[in-house]
């Protein structure tokens, strides 16, 4: 059996279902720095079977901020269903998006103005999590992150 990285050419994007795609453009254009590369629509049988939704319409949004690729989905059809916000951190899937921000209080005040919420819990002096308008939770850290820096120790 092949090794995943000859399996695998290169990872693709990130998918985010959202309630309001207009509202999601903007918030992660506006607060986060995206910008807008794809619109596409799905009505075809083909992206129903793929999705599992048989009765589909997928309104596609792609934005793109330093080699990442997020497509922001909606469902015109048959909607959109909206989970408890925020999503608990020990839920199995995917927990957040992170982001090595200039300024920490910036970013907070852009994410408050376009439409998310800060969980002024989580505050630390270098990071925090924040809510985007659909609740999707989102790392900001004021500093570079090297994970194995802290390989095998405890940082507290």
């Amino acid at each position: 059996m092949s090794a995943p990285a000859e399996v695998v050419r290169r990872a693709s994007h990130f998918g985010l279902c959202v309630a309001d795609l207009e509202r999601s453009v903007r918030f992660y254009r506006a607060a986060l720095g995206f910008e807008e590369v794809s619109r596409l629509r799905f009505t075809d049988e083909g992206t129903r079977r793929l999705l599992a939704l048989p009765d589909a319409v997928l309104a596609a949004v792609y934005l793109k901020r330093d080699g990442w690729l997020l497509e922001l989905l909606h469902f015109p059809e048959p909607g959109t269903v909206v989970s408890e916000a925020p999503r608990p951190m020990n839920r199995t899937g995917l927990t957040h998006l992170s982001f090595i921000v200039h300024d920490l209080d910036a970013a907070v005040a852009a994410v408050e103005s376009h439409g998310g919420r800060v969980l002024a819990e989580t505050r630390l002096d270098a990071a925090v999590f924040v809510l985007d308008p659909d609740g999707a939770r989102l790392e900001l850290l004021a500093n570079e992150f090297d994970p194995a820096a802290y390989a095998g120790t405890d940082p507290e």
